[in-house]
């Protein structure tokens, strides 16, 4: 069984940690998480702790740039450079 994609990985994580009540595989990754999904700054700060368990990578606060979390693509855009990183 293949391995699921950041993307995959990250529409899960969003789903459930956020309490969004569509399915993971309805995400668009290129729609705004905040405009489409409703997410907002708290939902933010939750979808950085579940970033930061998901795959055992840190985002320090000088870090931390809405860009990052505009869409699934960006945030697993800046999620794969925090694991090439190391």
């Amino acid at each position: 069984m293949a391995e699921a994609s950041i993307e995959d990985r990250l529409n899960n994580l969003i789903a459930r940690r956020l309490f969004l009540k569509i399915a993971p595989e309805a995400i668009d990754v290129n729609k705004s998480l905040m405009d489409a999904y409703g997410v907002d700054s708290v939902s933010l700060l939750e979808l950085v702790v579940g970033v930061e368990e998901e795959f055992g990578v840190i985002i320090p606060d000088e870090e931390f740039s809405l860009t990052h979390f505009e869409t699934v693509a960006a945030l697993a855009a800046f999620v794969r450079g925090k694991l090439d990183a190391g």
